[in-house]
This record gives C-alpha cells, structure tokens and sequence, in this order.
C-alpha cells in the first residue's frame, strides 16, 4: 500500500467510524430510528469534509446518495437542496467571478488602489485589502478572489523588491501576503457574499433563529466593526510582524504601467460593471421590489451570457462553481432534515442546562469564544458551520441573549476564525504555500489578531448593534 494509500484508508476509517459511533450511542427519546440513521450519515459527511479521503463535494454525493439508498429519506427529499433558490444563487454568483476574472476586471481595480495608496508598504496592503473587500460584495469565491486576482499582483510586488522565499521573505512579502489573507477574512465576514458557506449560514438563521440574515441586513452589521478592522489589523501586523522595506514608491509606478498596458475600460469590462451595480443594487433593495435573490442572480448572468461576456463555455466549464453546487446543495437539505427530527433541540436542551443560571451575556461570550476557537480543528469554513452554528445559536437563544446578536456574533465569527491557521479556509494553502510565512508565524500571529477581531466585534459591533436596535 502506498503512502497516499494508507493516509486515504485511515481518513474512511475516520469517516465510518464517526457513524458507527453514532449508531451505536443510545437513541435518545421521542428521536425515531429513522432520524438518529440521519445524523450517522451527516455526522459521517461531516467529518469526511474535514479528513478529505476523497475532496468535499464527493462526500457529500456520497452523503445524499446514502439518504436515498439506506430509505433515510425519498429521493426527492434527500435531493430537495439542489432545488432550493440559494444554491442557484451561489452558483450564479461564481459565474460572475469567472465574468471578473476573464475580463481583468478586478485587476484594474487592484492596481487603481496601488496606484492611489501604494507608495508604501503598508499601503500596499491596504491597496490589496481595499482590492479583495471590494470584489467580496459580488465574488463568492474566496479562492477565486486570492488565487485569481490578488495573490499574483501581491508575490509579483514582493519580488519587484527582491523579497523572497527564505532569507529575503521578510523585506516585504511575508508582511504582505499575511496582511492580505487576514483581509480576506475580514472581508469574508463583512459580505453576504464574502464565501460561499455565507449564503448557507443565512439559512440555517432564518430556519432555526428565524432571523432573515439578508444580503443588506450582513453588510449593515458589519460594516462598522468589519471597517475597523480593516484599518486595525495592518497597523497592529505592522507592529508585530513588520517589512523591512518600509517604502514602496516603484510600486505605485508599476501600477501605472500596467494600466497604461491594460488601456482604457473594454466592452466586456464595462459591462460586468454595469451587470454589478444591477445585481448589487437589486440585492441591497430586495425589501423594495421583492424579487427573489436567486431570480436577480439569474438575471445578472443571463445578461452576461447574452452580452458575450460570458460564453455557454465559460459556464459548464466553471468546476468550481459546479462544485460548490454539488456539496452546497446537499449540506442544505441534510441541515434541514436534521433541524426537523429534533435532535438539535434536544442537543440545546442539555447545554442550555450547562449555562441555566447564567446572565445572558457571559452564556454569549464563552459559547462565542468556545465556537470561534474550536476552528483550529476544521480545514473548511463551511464543515465548521455546518457542524457547530445551528446548535450553538439554539443554545445561546435559550440562555436568553437576542436572536439578532446570536446570529450575528456565530456568522462572523465563522469567518473570522478561518485566520488561526494556515487550513483555515481555501486561500489559506494559496499564501502558506508560497513559502513566505512559516507555520509558527502563522499560528502565532494569526492567534493575536483573532483576539483583536473577537475584541472589536465584542465592543464596538455590540454597540452598533445596539443603535440599530438588534438588541
């Protein structure tokens, strides 16, 4: 057996395992047979999403094939989720990122900022964050933004500075391609759209919480501790983790000769704009015109396929986009499904009983850093979600904080967490692999700015939510 072989073979032992032990466990009861064989199998996805004997979409197949198969569920339940309008709508928006990729759209954005901010180091990170936050209000995919658009602009400007893998990597890169992964988390947290596990988070709050966490009603609640952030985070990795080179002026010139190379705004560029602004401003204004988010997605990209910016290839041949569909869709409906048996609410029951006698806020604030911090242990934002948020909001609700904070406090908390470590979410490999940043840099570097993010939205994202009346 090979060494791939055996690591694959000890991850499915993980993975079966995982629903042996569920089976084995007493039922609890008023929990039918039929629902504790539910949880086996979506404890089982679960885990094999973190050990990956096979990459996540596949267990996730194999998931919903083994509710039909086992009569766990019909068929049409158990392939309910890739009906449900928010898969489509995910889908449709990592087509729009392929729209900004193929056109070089978010290039020119990124060396807009450059040239505006870029003549220092520290400005250059601000330049790529300012770059990544602004793409995050309509391209879902995190990967797609880091690995696409800002990683190559970022290692291209480490190296114009002779800044390195190895000895060289702290004269600029390091201090730039940590600062810009720390960004993208905040930027995850910020957008509705900032990953592609968000849109599932907002489900699981309007089905438990009942709580519409919208497009409009996410940015609203962050956008105020989400902006500190943005400013905070750079000065204090400045402070910790600093670049020798402190100025950057022939950055901002290479900016401008990459525009200058690029020419003024094509056809296809100006379109994907203007398909943006439509789509972000129908989803800003849905309380206005109530059309339905996946029906404003849907429209977005039929523009773009009948403007020729995107071609009927461009769409099938999207695999990502696919992907996510594939482990989107059935994660919803297995989510669902769970929420109806019971067992969430029995789960919540019994940890509520922990805090019982507990104010309100101290029960908000161990349960927030208890799920924040157990991220350490998940590779994927979603796996971390998917496993943890439905339950720890029950649980939070019942020791009485507002649904409202509840929801908020575990959606950004769920990106933000990603920072810890350099498995995080799917950039994280991207900028670890580079070679730039070691792995106790990371760690250590990543730990002291979680705990500015958990300081910030525990301060000034409670008093924002507080004039906005959430609790």
């Amino acid at each position: 057996m090979s060494h791939a072989d055996h690591h694959a073979a000890w991850r499915w032992a993980a993975v079966l395992c995982s629903a042996l032990l569920i089976l084995a466990a007493p039922r609890p009861d008023g929990i039918t047979p039929q629902s504790w064989h539910l949880l086996a199998i979506f404890t089982a996805t679960i885990v094999g999403s973190i050990a990956r004997p096979v990459p996540a979409a596949a267990v996730v197949f194999l998931g919903v094939a083994a509710l039909a198969l086992f009569n766990v569920l019909a068929p049409r339940d158990a392939l309910g989720g890739y009906a449900d309008p928010i898969v489509w709508l995910v889908l449709c928006a990592f087509f729009m990122s392929r729209g900004v990729l193929k056109t070089g759209l978010g290039r020119r954005i990124a060396y807009l900022f450059i040239r505006a901010i870029g003549h220092s180091s520290l400005g250059l990170a601000y330049a790529l964050i300012s770059t990544d936050t602004l793409l995050a209000a309509f391209v879902p995919s995190n990967g797609a933004r880091a690995g696409g658009i800002v990683y190559p602009v970022a290692t291209s400007l480490a190296e114009a500075y002779d800044s390195r893998p190895g000895e060289t990597a702290r004269r600029l890169g390091a201090f730039l391609l940590f600062a810009i992964y720390q960004g993208d988390v905040i930027a995850c947290s910020m957008w509705w759209t900032g990953q592609a596990s968000n849109a599932l988070i907002a489900k699981f709050a309007l089905d438990v919480a009942k709580v519409d966490f919208s497009y409009g009603t996410w940015i609203l609640g962050a956008v105020v501790p989400g902006v500190v952030m943005l400013v905070l985070m750079p000065l204090v990795l400045y402070r910790i983790f600093p670049p020798d080179v402190k100025h950057t002026p022939g950055a901002a010139q290479l900016a401008r000769e990459e525009l200058a190379r690029m020419g003024p705004m094509r056809r296809e560029e100006r379109l994907m704009l203007a398909v943006f602004a439509l789509v972000a401003g129908l989803w800003m204004t849905t309380a206005l015109h109530h059309v339905n988010y996946a029906v404003v997605a849907l429209l977005g990209i039929s523009t773009l396929f009948l403007t020729n910016v995107l071609t009927w290839e461009d769409i099938v041949g999207e695999r990502a986009a696919w992907d996510v569909f594939i482990w989107y869709g059935g994660l919803v409906r297995m989510a669902e499904a769970l929420g109806e048996t019971g067992i969430t609410r029995k789960f919540a029951e019994y940890a509520a009983s922990m805090t019982m006698d507990w104010a309100w806020g101290a029960a908000l604030g161990v349960l927030v850093l208890i799920y924040f911090y157990a991220h350490y242990g998940f590779a994927s934002i979603t796996a971390h979600a998917t496993a943890m948020f439905t339950p720890f909001v029950v649980v939070v609700m019942a020791a009485g904080a507002p649904a409202m904070v509840a929801v908020a406090l575990l959606a950004y908390a769920s990106n933000l967490s990603a920072g810890l470590t350099h498995y995080g979410t799917t950039p994280a490999p991207i900028y670890f692999g580079s070679r730039y940043i070691s792995q106790r840099e990371w760690w250590l570097h990543g730990l002291i700015i979680s705990c500015v993010s958990v300081l910030v939205f525990g301060t000034v994202g409670l008093a924002w939510w507080k004039l906005l009346g959430w609790w």
